[in-house]
């Protein structure tokens, strides 16, 4: 792995990481980012946005408010291009800059940097004035951590974020270190911690040089007592988790996250869609096509802006799930509705594969050299070689 694919490696998880913190804002300040908070995890970003507003107007100096309006603006930007779920971080380069991917609108990239750098410029007062104040510390950190996430995963920017990340990386151990009961800040930390672990060892040591810290059951530790703490962030903390016991195989426990999180927030449509994935890599298709047949209820009823792409990966997911079950003609059509909708290039050549497997289980070998091929070509061109090579292997058993 390069140098720049290890930067992107070090940061392309850290957008689960930073939304609002404690701050030293008013009761009504507070009082709109909790509930702006909620919204956020609700799909309800515009009234998210709208609130963050009115919290800084409530407080010009809160910076957890000027930082929670730039993570609505820069969620706005992900769900228009429609990488919002663990698929996108889970063995993709998703970092890397497309030519396919479609530009922020100018107006929400100004209006995230000029959020942003004012919440940092107000972080960095506060320290001026009180170099050993923890929150100030865990200010700049949220703050910078997400200017990491952004240009990581909008920019395209692999210098720029490895630089703020480590930045955030180090005053967040600094919070630790003023205050050990502050759990929240272990977030950030835990997250870079695992990150590092997981990168080859002239990277790791790399990273080692310039001031990370590493330990994958450390990191992953920090990250769940976070989850516990019960801070602002605690939400944050849990939708990492989704994401980290997935790789780590740990489906159990991130189902039982995701229950949670339904239960807490029964608007946010993804966290089924998120459920039934789960199931499917833990190998239980009839439970992934159960609940995906009970987020697909609640997609018939949501008239609100669908993320791009979402439509087919909802089916593509049941379609997968189906094939897996044995259920030929309903996986079929899934997937066909899948290709019919606007989606990713992945999302397309993993549904080529399902339809591949398909045509291999019928005895139709030549259909399924040719969507195994789509596959293979759809998937490598959009940074999914796990699966690229998945139907590469399938290729080879074909006779």
């Amino acid at each position: 792995m390069s140098r720049v694919a290890g930067s992107r490696a070090l940061v392309s998880v850290a957008l689960v990481v930073a939304l609002t913190a404690p701050a030293r804002a008013n009761r009504e300040s507070e009082a709109l980012r909790a509930q702006a908070a909620t919204d956020i995890y609700n799909l309800d970003r515009d009234e998210a946005i709208v609130l963050f507003r009115r919290a800084i107007a409530a407080d010009p100096a809160d910076a957890a408010a000027y930082r929670g309006l730039a993570t609505g603006l820069w969620l706005s930007i992900t769900f228009r291009r429609g990488n919002m779920t663990v698929d996108d971080y889970l063995g993709r380069a998703v970092t890397r800059t497309s030519a396919a991917m479609t530009p922020p609108p100018p107006d929400v990239a100004a209006a995230f940097r000029a959020a942003l750098d004012r919440a940092v410029e107000l972080a960095r007062k506060r320290l001026e004035q009180n170099p050993k104040d923890p929150d100030a510390h865990y200010q700049l950190g949220s703050a910078v951590g997400l200017r990491a996430s952004y240009a990581a995963t909008v920019e395209g920017s692999a210098m720029t974020a490895f630089k703020a990340a480590r930045e955030a990386y180090d005053e967040h151990e600094q919070v630790l270190s003023l205050d050990p009961r502050r759990k929240d800040a272990g977030l950030i930390v835990g997250t870079y911690r695992y990150l590092v672990s997981a990168l080859s060892m002239p990277l790791r040591w790399m990273a080692y040089v310039v001031g990370f810290g590493g330990g994958k059951e450390r990191g992953l530790q920090m990250i769940e007592d976070a989850a516990a703490f019960g801070g602002d962030n605690q939400e944050d903390a849990r939708f990492a988790l989704i994401l980290l016991y997935n790789r780590e195989k740990r489906y159990d426990d991130a189902l039982k996250t995701l229950s949670a999180l339904r239960e807490r927030y029964p608007r946010n449509r993804l966290v089924w869609l998120e459920t039934g994935a789960t199931y499917l890599r833990a190998g239980r298709p009839a439970d992934a096509e159960r609940a995906l047949n009970e987020g697909f209820a609640h997609l018939a009823t949501d008239t609100r802006q669908r993320m791009f792409g979402e439509d087919a990966l909802w089916l593509y997911k049941r379609g997968a799930a189906r094939v897996a079950l044995g259920r030929a003609a309903d996986a079929e059509a899934d997937l066909r509705k899948a290709l019919q909708s606007e989606g990713r290039k992945w999302v397309y050549g993993r549904t080529h594969l399902e339809l591949g497997k398909l045509a291999m289980k019928a005895g139709k070998t030549t259909p399924a050299r040719e969507e195994l091929l789509t596959a293979i070509a759809l998937c490598d061109g959009d940074n999914d070689s796990g699966m690229a090579d998945e139907a590469r292997r399938l290729m080879n058993t074909i006779r």
